[in-house]
């Protein structure tokens, strides 16, 4: 499979070493060093397209490669509020586009630990509820994408959260998440639930970039030859 990596940096580079491995070639690779590289015509030779790149660049990314008719793995974050128009773009083109908010195996069995968790807690109301994300100070959004997919799994099964903020809230209705920019950490994701007898925490550590890198590449071999949208539950048939 020939693969285009829009977006080449720490991220793009873990990508091409699992896609060289697991015997797929890349056909172009884009950063701002090379942006005059980016068209329809170069993308229309690849098999299917992974981009990593930023909240401001994503969704014009997605339509570019959508109307080459290059199937798309979008691993950026921080552009979901323009989701529908990368929505409606894929079914004009008749298109493939999957989207994750994070591509490790582990992450997403994590996500399904979560609802249940949160499913089990919605009738314990003597329990608060906050989450904490740690990423790496070149993590261009705050809250990560991964921390907004865990509040809005526990909103939709907790009855008492309303919404989250990205700060300590003392409102009931508020889910709190706390995000944290250490070096060098990858990713680690905490949910809490707290009383006055007991804590209650699931935690998600990523050790290096690897298990995100072989996600996006399990997904691209996915989406290859398929129209419409996904996501992992699909990839990993959670």
């Amino acid at each position: 499979m020939k693969i285009a990596l829009i977006g080449y940096g720490k991220m793009g580079k873990a990508i091409e070493e699992i896609a060289l491995q697991r015997g797929h070639t890349i056909g172009l690779k884009i950063d701002i060093d090379s942006i005059s590289q980016f068209t329809k015509e170069n993308l229309s030779k690849c098999d299917v397209a992974i981009e990593f790149t930023s909240p401001h660049t994503a969704l014009q990314n997605i339509i570019t490669c959508l109307e080459s008719g290059t199937p798309v793995v979008c691993g950026s974050t921080g552009w979901l509020e323009q989701w529908d128009v990368a929505k409606k773009k894929c079914e004009e083109k008749n298109g493939s586009l999957l989207y994750s908010s994070n591509y490790s195996i582990g992450v997403n069995i994590f996500f399904e630990l979560n609802k249940k968790l949160a499913s089990l807690m919605n009738q314990q109301t003597s329990y608060e509820i906050s989450t904490e994300e740690i990423h790496h100070t070149q993590k261009k959004d705050a809250p990560s994408g991964t921390a907004i997919t865990l509040a809005e799994q526990i909103m939709a099964n907790v009855d008492r959260k309303h919404q989250w903020v990205n700060n300590e809230s003392a409102k009931a209705d508020d889910l709190t998440i706390i995000s944290k920019r250490i070096d060098p950490a990858p990713g680690t994701h905490i949910v809490k639930y707290h009383s006055a007898i007991d804590d209650i925490e699931i935690i998600h550590t990523a050790h290096n970039r690897t298990g995100f890198a072989t996600g996006a590449v399990l997904a691209a071999e996915f989406l290859k030859g398929k129209k419409g949208i996904y996501s992992m539950k699909d990839v990993l048939g959670l």
